[in-house]
């Protein structure tokens, strides 16, 4: 009875939104009718009658649909309740209700707690230094410091060190760029395997000789191809600690374009294979070469474990400040860090180069004389004219002296008496007579040394480590950073952006340089992210189930593996920064295209496990696989195409992945043989959709292709299935197209199927959604006005593109370095542009066609994130101009005054000044996922798919570089201009929202860090993770499919899912294992950003998720836990991003099985967080719930990223009150899994950052 008055009840309601949106449809009509009492006349009463019915029956169509979906919800909730299946939302998402465009909430709920980090007041640490602060105080002059050219002169007292001897440690070293003038494979056959193969030799002669290696890429393939007796010798060598590892990425990464998806995967691929190959866990971080250097580095060498680091290109400006200051060693902290979580001792070196002549001291041109690999008679010598000389008997007293003296005025610059002089450059030590001559000359100075107490100095031969466990024992540091006084280091945050060497030589260039590669290498971290989910939950699936198949799960892991290895290649500082020769461009290009082409493999046979409703039809066919993606990249320098899909009266099932931890609602765009389409969901439902044009140039049509658009709701990680098929069909609608060319006509062919209207006058050009109205130049075909519908405010937001010279200098732009001639001139064509405006129910758009660029902007037309942004897409080509750079910018009423933000690594924001006092080339920055600009009321935000460098020069302005062509060497190494452009598409969505009335103002200047908004960081993701579309192939068999849906309950909106990374197994062969590393991001936000209508389908939970009952682990005493329904709900603790103690304390103490405190095994000894930060809350693990078809993984607790491992978790290992604390699932909450309780094979096989920072990591 109680049941029938619902339904009642629901269909009154129905009935009365029904008669309710007839009456708003005549109201609406008779309002546009008063709003234009001029119509009848420009286009005739007839004319106004017939757009006013079909309006009518379009509003009419869009009723009967809502009412059709209701009507199927109310059926299917009705079978639910007879079949007892209880709540709507229980287990996995209703694939009905999935069907539905889901309803966002009006005010996305956010609640106070989830503010606390982002609305906290900075306080800035006694002593601390703010690189913000920095910049305000330096004058950037750069007069002539004697032989130390860009410092001072350094004196010293001869009795300084009588009390305490200066110790110095000089650290071999030789820097191997995995490709630059030559391939990655080309540099080690040539040079990189000698190096390795001598060390080998070398070291043994003698134990006092030391030496460091950074790059697994070449150290890997190395490895593969000595024997074992070698391999025996190098392990005994890291025994001894003659050889030691620093850093133990697979590169040494660029810091400014990566990513921190790919950063994380190159340092987790190569302390994997380090871990499994050789047991070791690198202690200190070495970054000598790349162009500027990331805090977000710094904070995830913290986090992997690392105690140190050392950097060494820094604005010689800032780095002769610091040396007058002694403030070269730092504890580098993160902005937000209000205390000392993520301090890392930090060593930057004080002069122009990492090579021998700018690392014994301030004066070259004796240092030079120390490098023995330049004696009389060898290949290279010193440019100062003054060569090395041989120590001897008879000179090794004069020369120990001159050398000591420059030891000790380096230590001048420091505040300890121990002192670091790296030996080496790139590519050294490749012969044997190298060795030979730096360690044997440079073993007689420092017995010489040693041998004399008047000069009181230690010198010897060491690694990086060697040198920092010297220093902290100097100033009493012990390895948790804790001083028994005062440290002596102050503490530092900020970033090293933008570097310049000298004069005003800014290394902005390198920010753009190679656009087309870059975008390349988002495409690869894109499809990689997607691939190792799916291969993650289908292996896992495969598992459960026990059947026996084709899968080809060792196959596809070889595939992910090189993918891994080659994205990871990529980040190299002289690959993604496009700084490379153009062949090796083309090498690494190869590389990316191939692993997209091998990751997709792995896409699609992972989809097809997962939506077979009968998983033993499932037959793997590399020849003919069942699924494909629908577009194809036909080489490694080719924008990829669409695939023309064969549409016939048979249904044909496109499968839909969604990589994003939400529900999603988002467009989806195939090119179709025929204009008559039908889409109907997995369930029948009808969809409506949009047929357009395909157009081979601007203004003629293809005959034989049309582009077919819908929306698609997806589950989170899950996919969705549509069906197409051939027929005529109401809820298709065909787009409108207007065509205007300022003073000319315009020839349209090919559009026969479409409206056609060509326009010979000029009239005014809008396009809009729900969201939002765009006012458009009808002389440019640029956006010129931005109204949003939220409250009716108009804003001035102005699009144009610009042209950068390069200056008349004997010093010019080139891949590195931005040398403009002045300020940028508007770009102008000579003739005017052709515009196409394109108007239907699913998209709308404007594509203005320039010599240079095509520039399209494009709206949304539904309820959603997509809706809230204006996506921006410009394919720009300047093969045939020389010597220019070409930029978009965008000119707002924003009053932004001279301060702007930008990200470093898609992972943190900067805040920015522009500064009048520094050349306009300093005040580029890069830009990895986004750059914003505010004022009180305000935020426009530019996100960006591919990393680029950007500026704002004036108040109210965004502007960014798009592509770069420089006919020169820039004189920085590489040899050669950059002239091999593509054709690049550059894609972006432009935000703008307001802030809320009832704060007063935005966050004050002083703040060093600011936040982006809930709904720019899901719009980031909708652009840079689009939905995955895949067909079946017309030649495979008719299978059912089913939706698939992974998780009990999408992610709170704050938490992103980083990766699903499939661990290497330990065993011969390094195939996968069967656990997983969950990496997770909990973002921040700013909360002062309005929440209304933003169109966001969840909300935040304080960092916690609902652990679904669908799929717990269940275990036994004395049994292993295994994927089974269990017990009642729980909500565990993630961490916040960034780390803050306020995130970390929403709850009471805990025991000390569930503190946060620092683990007790000894392989986990290196847990970063400080103790009072460790106590401050309650750390539970983080369990997302899952199908039972997947196996359950326990997250870390505390500061994302955070990995996690474990589908097999022994229950006898937990501690009592973990294995007590959640009835019927005792193993759903442990927090004490990140020490005691996890299988020995996970803390050894795992990689140290996933391994020794849990949970911090």
């Amino acid at each position: 009875m109680k049941l029938s008055r619902q339904f009642t009840l629901l269909g009154s309601a129905v009935f009365c939104v029904v008669v309710f949106s007839l009456y708003l449809m005549l109201d609406h009509l008779q309002s546009d009718h008063s709003r234009s009492p001029h119509s009848n006349v420009e286009n005739g009463q007839l004319g106004v009658l017939q757009d006013k019915i079909d309006h009518l029956e379009k509003l009419l169509a869009q009723n009967n649909k809502i009412i059709a979906n209701i009507r199927d919800s109310v059926i299917n909730l009705r079978k639910s309740v007879k079949g007892g299946k209880g709540s709507l939302y229980g287990g996995n998402f209703s694939n009905d209700l999935m069907d539905l465009v889901p309803a966002a909430p009006l005010m996305l709920p956010i609640d106070s707690e989830d503010c606390q980090f982002s609305a906290q007041t900075y306080s800035k640490a006694a002593g601390a230094v703010q690189m913000l602060d920095v910049y305000d105080l330096l004058s950037f002059d750069n007069p002539d410091g004697g032989v130390w050219k860009q410092g001072f002169d350094i004196t010293y007292e001869e009795n300084e060190w009588d009390n305490e001897p200066l110790q110095v440690v000089v650290v071999p070293h030789s820097h191997n760029d995995p490709g630059w003038l030559k391939t990655f494979d080309d540099y080690y056959r040539d040079q990189t395997q000698y190096i390795l193969n001598n060390m080998v030799v070398k070291l043994h002669e003698d134990e006092r000789r030391k030496m460091i290696w950074s790059e697994i890429s070449y150290f890997s393939k190395w490895w593969d191809n000595i024997d074992a007796q070698k391999r025996d010798a190098v392990k005994k060598l890291i025994e001894r600690g003659q050889l030691e590892i620093a850093t133990g990425g697979w590169v040494m990464p660029d810091e400014a374009n990566a990513h921190y998806f790919a950063m994380i995967d190159q340092l987790l691929e190569g302390h994997q294979w380090l871990e499994r190959n050789l047991g070791v866990k690198p202690k200190t971080g070495w970054a000598v070469d790349p162009f500027g250097h990331s805090p977000t580095q710094a904070y995830l060498l913290k986090q992997a474990g690392l105690s140190n680091m050392l950097i060494q290109r820094v604005h010689y400006s800032i780095k002769k400040h610091f040396s007058t200051q002694k403030t070269l060693e730092f504890f580098w902290r993160q902005n937000w860090d209000q205390h000392s979580s993520t301090d890392i001792l930090c060593h930057m070196m004080p002069f122009y180069s990492y090579d021998v002549p700018h690392t014994c001291g301030p004066d070259p041109k004796i240092c030079c004389q120390f490098d023995f690999k330049r004696l009389p008679g060898g290949r290279i010598s010193c440019p100062w004219r003054i060569p090395p000389q041989a120590i001897t008997n008879d000179n090794v007293a004069e020369r120990a002296r001159m050398l000591l003296d420059q030891y000790r005025k380096k230590s001048k610059l420091f505040r300890t008496k121990v002192v670091l002089a790296p030996l080496g450059d790139d590519f050294r030590y490749t012969e044997a007579q190298e060795w030979d001559q730096q360690f044997n000359n440079y073993q007689k100075l420092f017995d010489y040394m040693n041998s004399h107490p008047e000069l009181h100095v230690q010198a010897q031969f060491g690694t990086i480590s060697d040198y920092f466990e010297i220093l902290r024992r100097n100033v009493g540091l012990d390895k948790a950073d804790t001083s028994v006084g005062v440290s002596p280091f102050p503490v530092l945050g900020g970033d090293f952006f933008t570097y310049a060497d000298r004069d005003d030589h800014y290394w902005s260039g390198y920010f753009t340089s190679r656009p087309f590669y870059k975008q390349l290498d988002r495409t690869l971290e894109s499809h990689l992210r997607a691939a190792e989910i799916l291969y993650s939950l289908s292996t896992a699936s495969i598992r459960t189930s026990g059947k026996p198949n084709s899968y080809p799960a060792i196959e596809n892991y070889k595939l992910l593996t090189s993918a891994r290895r080659n994205l990871g290649l990529f980040q190299h500082h002289d690959a993604i920064a496009g700084t490379g020769k153009d062949f090796v461009v083309v090498d690494y290009g190869t590389r990316l295209f191939h692993s997209i082409m091998n990751v997709k493999r792995v896409i699609v046979s992972s989809a097809h496990w997962l939506v077979l409703d009968d998983k033993r039809t499932y037959s793997y066919d590399p020849a003919s696989p069942f699924l494909q993606m629908d577009e194809v990249q036909q080489a490694q320098d080719a924008l990829p195409l669409k695939t023309v899909l064969k549409i016939s009266t048979t249904p044909r099932s496109v499968v839909i992945y969604n990589p994003s931890e939400q529900v999603r609602s988002s467009v989806i765009s195939l090119y179709v043989t025929t204009p008559r389409v039908r889409v109907l969901t997995a369930h029948g439902h009808l969809v409506s959709a949009q047929i357009s044009a395909v157009w081979k140039d601007v203004s003629h049509a293809s005959t034989e292709a049309f582009q077919l658009s819908f929306v698609a709701n997806v589950p989170p990680l899950g996919m969705a299935v549509y069906q197409l098929s051939e027929g005529l069909e109401p809820q298709t609608e065909s787009a409108h197209y207007m065509f205007l060319k300022d003073g000319g006509d315009v020839s349209v062919t090919g559009a026969e199927h479409f409206k056609v209207d060509v326009r010979q006058e000029v009239v005014p050009v809008s396009v809009e959604n729900l969201y939002l109205q765009l006012s458009i130049s009808s002389a440019t075909g640029l956006l010129e006005t931005l109204k949003l519908k939220e409250d009716g405010s108009k804003h001035s937001v102005k699009v144009e593109f610009f042209w950068y010279g390069t200056t008349s200098n004997k010093d010019k732009s080139g891949a590195y370095l931005f040398l403009p001639d002045g300020e940028a001139t508007k770009y102008s064509p000579s003739q005017p542009p052709v515009i196409r405006v394109t108007k239907g129910p699913v998209f709308s758009e404007i594509v203005t066609t320039f010599p240079h660029v095509t520039h399209t902007l494009r709206l949304y037309n539904f309820q959603g994130v997509d809706g809230q942004a204006v996506e921006i897409c410009n394919s720009v080509d300047i093969r045939r101009e020389s010597n220019r750079e070409i930029a978009m910018r965008i000119t707002s009423d924003v009053n932004s005054k001279d301060r702007f933000f930008t990200d470093l690594n898609g992972y943190q924001i900067q805040p920015r000044r522009t500064m009048a006092k520094l050349p306009l080339q300093a005040n580029f920055y890069p830009m990895t996922s986004m750059a914003y600009i505010e004022d009180s009321s305000r935020r426009l935000t530019l996100l960006t798919a591919q990393s680029l460098g950007a500026a704002s020069l004036r108040s109210g302005q965004l502007e960014v570089i798009m592509d770069r062509r420089l006919n020169q060497d820039d004189n920085r190494g590489m040899g050669q201009g950059v002239l091999d452009n593509k054709i690049t598409a550059n894609s972006f969505r432009l935000l703008l929202e307001l802030r809320n009335s009832d704060q007063e103002s935005h966050r004050g200047n002083t703040a060093p860090f600011s936040y982006p908004s809930l709904l720019s960081h899901t719009s980031y993701m909708y652009l840079n993770h689009p939905l995955m579309p895949m067909v079946t192939n017309l030649d495979s068999a008719a299978l059912t499919l089913a939706p698939y849906s992974p998780l009990s309950s999408p992610f709170p909106c704050d938490i992103h899912l980083v990766n699903l990374r499939t661990i290497q197994s330990q065993e011969e062969g390094g195939g996968p294992s069967e656990q997983a590393a969950l990496i997770l991001h909990r973002k921040g936000f700013d909360c002062g950003i309005a929440t209304k209508n933003t169109g966001l389908l969840c909300r935040t939970t304080h960092g916690k998720a609902e652990v679904g009952g669908r799929c717990r682990p269940s275990c036994h005493q004395g049994r292993r836990c295994r994927a089974a329904p269990a017990g009642p709900p729980a909500t565990e603790e993630a961490s916040a991003w960034p780390h803050a103690a306020e995130e970390a304390s929403a709850g009471p103490p805990a025991t000390e099985e569930a503190s946060a405190g620092p683990p007790a095994t000894e392989e986990a000894s290196a847990w970063p967080h400080a103790a009072e930060e460790a106590s401050a809350g309650p750390p539970a693990p983080l369990n997302v719930g899952l199908a039972p078809e997947n196996p359950v993984l326990p997250l870390a607790p505390e500061n994302p990223p955070l990995p996690a491992a474990a589908q097999d978790v022994a229950c006898s290992s937990l501690p009592g009150r973990s294995r007590s604390s959640l009835p019927g699932c005792p193993c759903s909450s442990l927090p004490s899994l990140l020490r005691s309780s996890l299988p020995s094979l996970l803390r050894s096989s795992l990689p140290s950052p996933l391994r020794s920072s849990l949970p911090g990591f």
